[in-house]
């Protein structure tokens, strides 16, 4: 198994496909997940010709289950040791979801020569929790039911997560697949119902929003307008005013877990912004 230890000894697991002279792609994935979630888009872009690398976050997948360092910093910190060891350069980052949020901190705190360009979908910044300061986010209730639900019963939730609102399963007129609603709960079940607790106030919780402004690379931001785990109103459309040099593109009724549904979207929207 192919994997680095950190400074902290935590090791990370990571897959790197295609030629290593190619332009690297490197996938962030979402809560509670792992690199698997990107096996679509990861097969799309190494057909493509560039280099594609995806790492299972700390107590998430193959990575492992610490008790310790599950927020944004070590996360960021954790990517740019792998980048740091493959010597990836001229990157392009690619984030879905709580993966945005660490691609986002990871290019504006550890990024700098290394990155070409960013892509955030149905991403978590700036930030996602209601404050004084961001009126439009969720109440803090919203993610303490998340966590009592974890706590109580994590199998049934994955499986309710990602049977429901993840997908737009519950909207009238969805047709379910068995298959992406048991491969999410796969990937969910393999990592540490610790560092998935801790997870929601790291994706919750952080705010991005110096990191937003401090990037200077293009960067393209993708949403679904009827993403219902991560509102599009105190997401995207923040964070592409608070980017230097964001492009913004909405997708009418497409859901969060749009990488996966509609990956064919999805796929041909980043390759012509990589080509651009």
């Amino acid at each position: 198994m192919t994997s680095i230890t950190t400074k902290d000894g935590v090791q990370i697991f990571y897959k790197d496909w295609g030629t290593k002279s190619a332009q690297p792609i490197v996938f962030h994935h979402g809560w509670p997940l792992s690199s698997d979630d990107w096996d679509n888009q990861m097969l799309h872009f190494v057909g493509k010709g560039f280099r594609v690398i995806a790492h299972d976050r700390r107590g998430h997948g193959r990575s492992s289950q610490v008790s310790d360092g599950h927020d944004m910093d070590h996360y960021a910190a954790d990517v740019a040791a792998l980048v740091e060891h493959l010597d990836l350069r001229n990157a392009i980052h690619i984030g879905h979801s709580t993966g945005g949020g660490e691609a986002t901190r990871y290019v504006a705190r550890h990024g700098k020569g290394r990155v070409a360009k960013l892509v955030i979908i149905g991403a978590v910044p700036p930030l996602m929790l209601k404050t004084a300061a961001n009126p439009g986010g969720l109440p803090i209730e919203a993610f303490d039911n998340l966590r009592n639900q974890l706590a109580a019963n994590r199998s049934q939730f994955y499986l309710d997560f990602s049977g429901g609102p993840f997908y737009g399963y519950n909207r009238p007129g969805a047709e379910p697949s068995q298959a992406i609603i048991q491969n999410w709960w796969r990937q969910g079940m393999m990592g540490s119902a610790k560092a998935h607790h801790d997870g929601i106030k790291a994706f919750s919780e952080t705010d991005f929003s110096e990191d937003l402004k401090s990037i200077a690379v293009p960067t393209l931001v993708l949403h679904g307008d009827d993403d219902q785990i991560v509102p599009i109103a105190d997401s995207a459309l923040l964070s592409a005013k608070l980017l230097k040099n964001s492009t913004l593109k909405i997708y009418e009724k497409l859901p969060h877990g749009m990488c996966t549904t509609h990956a064919d979207i999805i796929n041909a929207e980043i390759l012509s912004f990589i080509k651009a």
